[in-house]
């Protein structure tokens, strides 16, 4: 066996995801139990609503020409400008109307809408590159370089990236989720748990995973006989140690069960999870969750009649993210927190005949948190007049490439200029004034930001009817060369 000579600075900065003996994530070792009032530095939260979430049906028009347009589009699924199941008004801070209102389930994210620490970015997506495959749009957000693939995830590229690192950080990267996403492909620094609860061996009878009061006398458990056997220098010994460590440092954290003021569920537990790791004096940068189940091909239902599908699952976006936005503010991490609400595109304008919405583009960004420019809308908001969303073949355009949101975050919040490093290939930055902070001088090359929305309009031909796209698709599965793919 091969014998490996590690300091301690370069363990930790090696530390990686294991197989050893089955146990889960990467990780990293040296953390304390203890608890900071208010960490020096900065977090970033993101929230993947993977599926394809309805902008139309969060971010309502309520009054213009584009209510008449949605009330066209949409006879069945519409929400009401008023009454008991109205659209909730957004409002400017003087009072001014916008136009817009958020589903009436959202009462939680209208409540931080008027406090100021929400802010929406109107028209964001893939805006170099037209797709309407969950897969293909989700990698490409994920990767940050749309319809470029690559195997390293934007946040680890971040991560890798970010200044103030001493590398005895025990979690300076967090994805809570059964398993690595994309967005962290490529960092050794990130740790990946469902729950804290479950993160451990689990190996043989539970009696003798670990010694409890009441195992029998001199009963050494599973997880201290193991731990006892990486003492030493080879890969594998070296490997267990990593998946030690990792356990060990969810281990002495005080991670506490849901809290009674808190919405139940397992979305409200994950952002739980980060909340608490936000509090713990452990490192933490970059946190990202998913919330899946918003692909609504039919069945979408509206707000108070039929089907109430979008009704509920906008409830449980609403209250889980108002309940951490809260923990936050009470914990006096507020300030430090960014919150970045994103999903791979939005749906179609029109409703079609099954009472659901298809695969769309455009569609609005949420930015929470403490050091937010909200109450208000940013990027453009390019109508729902049928001329306009013809060029897009039905679809709300982006008119906001969403890198540009988060680079702005990166460089006001994280202090990370590293653009070009973080987002390969995406250039002409400059800030929306979405949060506040410094204005740093970019690392970046590239395409220069007018040139991109009439690229993306050249590549509307994704857009083609079903079979062949579905033939496209099979086509890339046998990479016949003889068939050009579209994007």
């Amino acid at each position: 066996m091969s014998s490996i000579t590690l300091s301690r600075r370069g363990f930790l900065k090696a530390c990686a995801a294991t197989a050893a003996v089955g146990a889960v994530g990467p990780t990293l070792l040296f953390s304390s139990p203890a608890e900071a009032a208010a960490n020096a530095h900065d977090t970033v939260v993101f929230l993947f609503l993977r599926g394809g979430m309805d902008g139309l049906n969060l971010v309502v028009p309520v009054d213009g020409s584009d209510r008449t347009f949605y009330e066209q589009a949409r006879p069945a699924l519409q929400i009401a400008t008023s009454g008991t199941y109205g659209a909730l008004p957004l409002t400017l801070a003087g009072g001014a109307g916008t136009g817009f209102g958020l589903h009436p389930s959202a009462t939680g994210l209208r409540d931080i809408w008027n406090s100021g620490q929400l802010a929406i970015v109107h028209a964001c997506g893939l805006l170099t590159t037209v797709t309407r495959s969950h897969f293909d749009a989700q990698l490409s957000i994920d990767l940050g370089t749309p319809g470029q693939g690559g195997g390293v995830g934007w946040l680890a590229r971040a991560m890798n990236s970010q200044s103030g690192l001493s590398g005895a950080e025990s979690m300076p990267a967090l994805a809570v989720n059964n398993r690595q996403p994309a967005n962290l492909n490529g960092t050794t620094r990130a740790l990946t748990m469902g729950r804290p609860s479950d993160f451990a061996l689990d190996a043989g009878a539970w009696q003798w995973q670990k010694t409890r009061a009441d195992s029998p006398a001199n009963l050494r458990g599973v997880n201290e006989t193991l731990a006892a056997l990486w003492n030493g220098n080879t890969g594998l010994e070296y490997g267990g140690q990593r998946a030690d460590g990792s356990l060990r440092v969810i281990a002495q954290q005080s991670y506490a069960a849901l809290p009674a003021n808190w919405p139940t569920g397992n979305f409200a537990e994950q952002l739980w999870t980060i909340a608490q790791s936000i509090r713990f004096n452990l490192g933490l940068r970059y946190a990202t969750l998913d919330l899946g189940g918003w692909d609504t091909h039919d069945g979408q239902g509206s707000a108070g009649t039929g089907y109430h599908y979008y009704q509920n699952k906008i409830a449980e976006l609403s209250a889980a993210l108002a309940a951490f936005h809260n923990e936050l503010a009470a914990s006096g991490h507020l300030s430090r927190v960014t919150t970045v609400v994103q999903s791979e595109f939005g749906r179609r304008v029109r409703e079609n005949a099954n009472r659901g919405t298809d695969h769309g583009y455009g569609n609005p960004v949420m930015v929470l948190g403490g050091a937010v420019n909200g109450r208000r809308f940013y990027g453009q908001w390019p109508g729902l007049n049928p001329e306009t969303l013809s060029a897009y073949y039905g679809d709300v355009p982006v008119t906001t490439d969403h890198r540009r949101v988060l680079s702005e975050i990166l460089v006001r919040r994280m202090g990370n200029n590293q653009l070009s490093t973080v987002f390969p290939g995406y250039g002409g930055y400059t800030p929306l004034g979405i949060v506040q902070g410094s204005d740093l001088a970019v690392q970046g090359v590239g395409m220069s930001m007018a040139a991109q929305p009439a690229l993306a309009r050249q590549e509307a031909p994704d857009a083609l009817p079903q079979s062949n796209r579905r033939r496209d698709y099979l086509a890339r599965l046998l990479n016949d060369p003889r068939i050009v793919r579209h994007r």
